[in-house]
């Protein structure tokens, strides 16, 4: 399976996309990594480019959820990405609250999974090959 791996828009964190990077390929996957910092636009554009089987989407300084949100809608706004699965894993909020409304949000504008640090759930999800969503 190819996958289009990115850090989110705010998130300038690498060392965390070095590590899904390898624990991806050590699954048998292709990967395409997009660094650190990547806007939605830029997100999209290269599903465009890439064809990706699936896009996993990491978050490590807690914006994943405004970060994650205005990804996931402009990748469903395009006609040609409606049914690309997308994952979000790691860090939503730093306000320290329960995420299950932002969790929610996030499933209902497209996202088809949030798995926060969960690599097995990630797996689980990969395996599977299908849109579905995965609890949090």
């Amino acid at each position: 399976m190819k996958i289009l791996l990115s850090g989110t828009a705010s998130d300038s964190h690498t060392w965390n996309l070095v590590y899904l990077r390898l624990f991806l390929e050590e699954l048998g996957h292709e990967v395409v990594g997009l660094g650190p910092c990547v806007s939605a636009e830029l997100l999209t554009d290269a599903c465009r480019r890439h064809a990706p089987d699936a896009v996993v989407l990491s978050s490590v300084n807690g914006h994943g959820y405004r970060d994650g949100l205005t990804a996931i809608r402009r990748l469903r706004s395009e006609p040609a990405l409606t049914a690309l699965p997308v994952v979000l894993g790691g860090k939503l909020g730093v306000a320290g609250r329960s995420q299950d409304e932002d969790v929610a949000r996030l499933l209902e504008a497209g996202c088809d999974a949030v798995l926060g640090d969960d690599l097995d759930a990630l797996r689980g999800f990969l395996a599977a090959g299908t849109r579905r969503e995965v609890p949090a």
